[in-house]
């Protein structure tokens, strides 16, 4: 891998390893970024800083607070934040061009000065930015970053969406005879078991546990939602947990049980979710990711799934940059 060229600075950028002292700054700073998400206000970064060493950094354009960079460093690789899906730099409006290459050359100084070897990069896909914000992805091509996993995530814009595929038409037509209803008051405490037994068949676990999730819920109401597909009693058959970005709502887990898929209760919530619930809240709809092995191979069964509900695709990429001196 070549070692990165550090652009010359054509501003003062300071940078500060963040700290609690400083949470305050950090959040009201995500609040208004062009690419602030929930998910990078302390408090869901640090409910399980136990897991990860946080080495998130604060960038100051002369005094001024320009952009922050959720981190965390393991021994000589500094990531874009490891309890994160993605990252990179959260910027202000005012972040340009050449201010990006400013950041990102002191970054790397930075990193340099800690001795780290590497930094990883998780960019943000574009659904999600409130304004453009591709300033880092040309800042990374500048100073050589590599492309090291490019994973396909499945994206529908609810007011241009396509209609949903034929046998999608059947699920919802099925659960609609069998009085499956959508609750948009989910319960995490039964639709978490349902997600468990789903994934346990194909040898995997959720990400958060039950206690995990319900704690961010409670932290974050506005953002962490629960809804389900149940039947005339009650019982749920199938749910999803979104969380909601302001321009984005995205899936985080979704799952159906045995009985709920005999009932076509999954096809039943998507089609609320996506026709009647997000449009007047939303403009895209994220089903999340179908690639697996670092982005190298794609689930075809589960991808044509989530384009069968009129879903296409976008990228969320990963980068790998040397920082070692040349």
């Amino acid at each position: 891998m070549p070692s990165c060229d550090v652009p010359g600075p054509d501003r003062v950028i300071s940078i500060l390893p963040y700290s609690r002292e400083r949470k305050s700054e950090w959040d009201e700073f995500v609040s208004t970024a062009k690419n602030g998400l929930f998910q990078f206000y302390r408090d869901y970064m640090d409910y399980h800083a136990e897991r990860f060493s946080d080495a998130s950094l604060m960038l100051y354009d002369e005094g001024r607070l320009c952009a922050l960079f959720p981190a965390s460093v393991s021994g000589n690789v500094l990531s874009s934040h490891g309890g994160l899906t993605f990252g990179g730099v959260i910027s202000s409006s005012r972040m340009t061009a050449s201010g990006m290459l400013s950041s990102i050359g002191k970054i790397i100084e930075h990193a340099r000065a800690l001795q780290i070897s590497s930094i990883h990069y998780k960019a943000i896909p574009f659904p999600f930015c409130r304004l453009p914000a591709q300033e880092d992805l040309y800042a990374l091509f500048v100073v050589r970053a590599r492309l090291v996993r490019r994973d396909l995530s499945s994206v529908i814009r609810l007011d241009g969406r396509l209609g949903f595929a034929k046998g999608k038409k059947l699920g919802i037509g099925k659960a609609r005879k069998a009085g499956v209803i959508v609750s948009e008051a989910g319960d995490l405490g039964s639709f978490m078991p349902i997600l468990a037994d789903a994934l346990t068949r194909h040898g995997v676990r959720p990400t958060h546990t039950l206690e995990e999730i319900a704690l961010l819920q409670s932290r974050f109401p506005g953002n962490i939602r629960c809804l389900e597909a149940r039947n005339g009693d009650g019982t749920a058959l199938a749910g999803v947990v979104m969380y909601e970005y302001g321009r984005a709502a995205h899936v985080q887990y979704m799952a159906n049980s045995e009985e709920g898929r005999e009932a076509g209760a999954l096809d039943r919530l998507v089609d609320y979710l996506v026709n009647e619930f997000y449009p007047s809240r939303a403009e895209y709809f994220s089903f999340g990711i179908s690639t697996e092995q670092d982005g190298r191979y794609l689930n075809t069964g589960l991808c044509a799934q989530k384009e069968m509900f009129g879903a296409r695709s976008v990228v969320h990429d990963h980068y790998e940059l040397d920082v070692s001196p040349s």
